[in-house]
């Protein structure tokens, strides 16, 4: 067994992760991440030690410790750097910490790197070689899983592929770079489009159900979007049938760089969108040279809430120390 650990801005949960990915004995304790660095990992040790303290026969059973955590951070060293989403911690050695508090070997890296590893060795990527993974939520993620092992790319900076640029005229994204997919398709995205759209609607007199499930337009979110939908909108479709064309533009891109064995989505915004893969593959060769794009499966990934707990633990065994790309 390992320990998988998920660390957020808000929180952070650990559980034990089996052989075979199967999660048990989940955890979960606040993040002070305002804090000084030593709160941030005492709400780490925490989260572990609840795990041990649930099942006291797993001290001697656990093989390793892997934490996901917010980038940037570096791989080989299990240095998180300065995420903005954790301000206690600057060039933390968190994996170090770990192992010295636990006596444990530790690894560290990003959630969707570790979430793909996952849906590679565990997941709906079991029997592929080459494995693209991206999650879709408030930001958009993505790993490169290549023979189970993560392409980190020469400063462990690669697979940041929801900072692809699809339309460099596009909307200016919270990376400072414009027309990133992650600018159209996210879930805050879906809903400022929604906005936009319903603005426009109620001048013309037209009403909508997602602007009566929000209560006012301001309040408006993506799961409003996704509701209206289906319940029959019809604005709400246009949305997701826009969504579902970005997305689409945006994966051949992916095809024509990686050509992936399978593409596997995960995230709120992913179970939102999973009906209109089937209108992304089948679009999806007028937006790459590749003929044989249509033969790449696009599934929903196995793990949804608990992607970075299993990512995590699938960094002890197939993390960056193996990595062959170094």
């Amino acid at each position: 067994m390992t320990i998988g650990v998920d660390i957020g801005g808000t929180k952070v949960a650990a559980a034990l992760v089996g052989s075979t990915g199967e999660i048990a004995q989940k955890t979960r304790v606040p993040m002070n991440a305002a804090g000084s660095a030593a709160d941030g990992f005492a709400a780490v040790s925490a989260a572990v030690e609840a795990v041990f303290f649930a099942v006291p026969d797993a001290r001697a059973a656990v093989s390793g410790i892997g934490l996901c955590s917010p980038g940037p951070l570096d791989p080989k060293s299990g240095v998180v750097l300065n995420p903005p989403n954790l301000p206690c911690w600057r060039d933390f050695p968190l994996a170090a910490e770990i192992e010295h508090a636990f006596r444990l070997p530790a690894r560290v890296d990003n959630d969707a790197n570790a979430a793909g590893l996952a849906e590679a060795i565990w997941g709906s990527g079991i029997g592929y070689t080459n494995v693209f993974y991206a999650t879709l939520g408030t930001g958009i993620g993505s790993g490169i899983v290549f023979d189970r092992k993560i392409y980190h790319g020469r400063t462990g900076s690669a697979a940041e592929g929801g900072h692809v640029t699809i339309d460099y005229r596009g909307p200016k994204c919270g990376c400072g770079k414009y027309g990133c997919i992650e600018a159209f398709a996210s879930g805050p995205a879906i809903a400022r489009r929604a906005r936009a759209k319903l603005a426009g609607a109620a001048d013309s007199g037209v009403a909508s159900g997602i602007l009566q499930l929000a209560g006012s337009l301001d309040l408006v979110r993506a799961d409003h979007v996704g509701q209206a939908f289906h319940q029959g909108d019809g604005a709400a479709r246009e949305i997701l049938e826009e969504t579902a064309m970005l997305l689409t533009v945006w994966l051949g891109n992916i095809v024509d760089l990686l050509e992936p064995d399978v593409m596997v989505v995960g995230g709120g915004i992913a179970e939102l969108m999973s009906g209109f893969f089937p209108d992304i593959s089948r679009n999806l060769p007028r937006w790459t040279i590749n003929r044989r794009a249509h033969e790449i499966p696009l599934v929903m990934a196995r793990y949804g809430a608990d992607a970075g707990i299993a990512g995590a633990a699938a960094l002890v065994t197939f993390g960056p120390e193996s990595h062959p790309y170094k």
